[in-house]
């Protein structure tokens, strides 16, 4: 095992820029070198270095990779595949098949884009290699034999704590940034990884381009800031927009995927290519920084940026420029995903028509409760939910109708299967007028559950295997500092006393909200300074609490981001064991935020 030093700053080579462009694309106007040329000096006042992303997900758009290698000027296309239940699902894979464990998507996409890639000199930088990124660079490796072409591949790997965490189906360490940086400076064209944090894609080609090392806390700050921005793709350019209304429905039909020119300080530009569709504003931005995240520190394995430092301005059309992100010495622990396999479920939905509806519900509830009493095992878990989605004299039968959902859970796989079902099945002609359940029962299903371990990050081997095979060891931050709580900014001034009027709140506030394991957080931002200051006198925990009532009994904490007019609330154990337990009707929180804008209550008429 070769181990170098740390990366020592400028004189570093950086990262190898693209070729001409192709006639149909737009003049770029920065340098250019030939592709695989030996990479330049960065100058003092480089042309921001230019980086992409075509997924935001496993799953998502397939073209995407296409759109974004054609549409303008590129130096580095990233992909974002990981997301705490993919690496479930991924590891489901691997007990089939040991050599799987890799997003498969990523390389039916290489097998149309490598070679327009390789023309145009853009480097590919993906964590589709989940839990087998060797796996993966061998079959890229395997793919550019193939089609012939001299492309250069390397990976990082050490992530895969699993062997730590008895009986987990697996335990990924979110490494940094600088495992891909090695990579590229090695000369990689691609570069896959397995679990790293999603901002990684982003401050591994930055800090490689601009010489960064690991003590260049601010620059690596704001190239976080931008890669969170760019992490879920089209959420950036108007997808999943509270006011998505206001726009021109032709302009989201088809949402280009966003890119960030980041500058040598780690300042950025958050734009997409000429003719994209979508939009970029300051709202847009906005909604995606608050997204699954939590306080004003916001901890990776290179840096702490700080989120209440974040400075938007709109620059142009669809250019969002993010200044002032300041960052500090990241924590001595890395977080560790762990998935394991949490038991079997089974679900049975009753439907409820007409009149009567809480008499039906409690007759069958009584009837299955009392089934599982004499049932050999009652399973650990029972959950009954009303939703009363029924209308009073409804002109239809489905609005005339409410559900009634009975969710269970158990170790063993009797418990919660066709022992319950036929339990539920046999009352079909013995229980409510009018008795039907949605689906045919059916026997348990396995589901996982995840918890996050820390572990210190000395104790983490992160290597960067290079094109030629040599394994470099990325040592650890040199300098770490505890997280610690940050001093509540001094919030504006109350607004003047004025009528008000009962209202949703969304009229006057976006939203967006997401999961982080069992908890979820709600980011609620105002689109004026008045607003603002009403927001952040008004939207006190114990209103967010009388909001959404199910957050009665939780703890939930806000922390406040003057800057971005933003208020952002965390949710403890909302989601229960995580989005593969499936704890609760909408299982990754992507709603809370639009629940918490229908809600009325008292709101300024000089704001509406």
């Amino acid at each position: 095992m070769t181990t170098t030093p740390p990366h020592t700053g400028p004189h570093t080579a950086p990262l190898p820029t693209a070729p001409p462009t192709a006639p149909h694309t737009a003049p770029h106007t920065g340098p250019r070198t030939a592709p695989h040329a030996a990479p330049l000096p960065t100058a003092p006042h480089a042309a921001p270095l230019r980086i992409g992303n075509a997924s935001g997900f496993y799953g998502d758009r397939f073209d995407a990779m296409r759109e974004m290698l054609t549409g303008g000027e590129l130096d580095v296309l990233t992909g974002d595949y990981l997301a705490e239940l993919t690496m479930l699902i991924l590891g489901r894979d691997r007990l089939k098949d040991p050599e799987a464990g890799y997003a498969r998507t990523f390389l039916r996409q290489l097998e149309e884009c490598l070679g327009l890639a390789h023309e145009r000199g853009v480097k590919i930088v993906a964590n589709a290699g989940g839990l087998n990124p060797a796996g993966l660079a061998a079959r890229v490796r395997e793919l550019t034999e193939r089609l012939g072409l001299p492309v250069r591949v390397a990976h990082v790997e050490g992530d895969d704590l699993t062997g730590r965490h008895p009986g987990a189906l697996a335990a990924h360490a979110y490494l940094g940034g600088f495992g891909i940086a090695a990579c590229l400076r090695a000369g990689a064209d691609v570069v896959v990884t397995g679990r790293v944090t999603d901002a990684a894609l982003v401050t591994g080609p930055a800090a490689a381009h601009f010489g960064w090392d690991p003590g260049d806390h601010d620059a690596l700050a704001g190239a976080v800031v931008a890669g969170h921005v760019l992490e879920c793709g089209t959420q950036a350019t108007g997808g999943n927009y509270a006011f998505f209304g206001e726009f021109d429905t032709r302009r989201l039909l088809h949402p280009g995927f966003p890119l960030a020119e980041i500058h040598p300080d780690g300042s950025s530009v958050i734009t997409k290519h000429p003719g994209a569709g979508g939009v970029v504003d300051v709202g847009t931005v906005t909604a995606q920084l608050l997204y699954e995240t939590g306080g004003p520190r916001y901890a990776g394995p290179d840096v702490t940026a700080r989120l209440d430092t974040v400075a938007l301005e709109q620059e142009g059309p669809d250019r969002v420029r993010i200044t002032g992100v300041r960052g500090e010495a990241p924590p001595p622990t890395l977080k560790v995903g762990v998935n394991r396999f949490g038991g079997f479920r089974n679900q049975i939905e009753f439907v409820l028509t007409g009149l009567d509806v809480e008499r039906k519900a409690e007759l069958v509830r009584a009837q299955l409760e009392d089934a599982l009493a004499r049932a050999a095992s009652r399973p650990r878990e029972v959950v009954w939910d009303l939703v009363r989605t029924d209308r009073p004299d409804a002109a239809t039968e489905e609005t005339a109708s409410a559900v009634l959902r009975l969710v269970v859970r158990d170790p063993d796989e009797k418990a919660v299967g066709r022992a319950l079902s036929g339990a539920g099945i046999e009352l079909a002609l013995a229980s409510y007028p009018g008795f039907h359940v949605t689906a045919p029962p059916g026997k348990g299903a396995p589901y996982g559950a995840f918890a996050a371990a820390y572990v210190p990050q000395g104790e983490v081997e992160h290597v960067a295997v290079l094109p030629d095979g040599t394994r470099e060891t990325v040592p650890p931050a040199p300098r770490t500092r505890q997280l610690a709580a940050v001093d509540e900014a001094p919030l504006p001034a109350p607004p003047a006393p004025g009528p008000v009027r009962r209202a949703p709140l969304g009229l006057v506030a976006g939203a967006r909200s997401g999961d982080k394991g069992g908890d979820a957080n709600v980011g609620v931002w105002a689109r004026s300074e008045e607003g603002w200051r009403w927001l952040a006198h008004t939207l006190t925990v114990e209103r967010f609490r009388e909001l959404l009532p199910e957050t009665a009994a939780l703890t939930v904490t806000r922390h406040p981001l003057p800057n971005l007019r933003a208020l952002n609330f965390t949710v403890e154990g909302i989601l229960g064991e995580g989005v593969a337990a499936q704890h609760r009707f909408d299982p990754q929180a992507k709603a809370l935020g639009e629940w918490l804008r229908a809600r009325h209550l008292d709101i300024p008429e000089a704001l509406l």
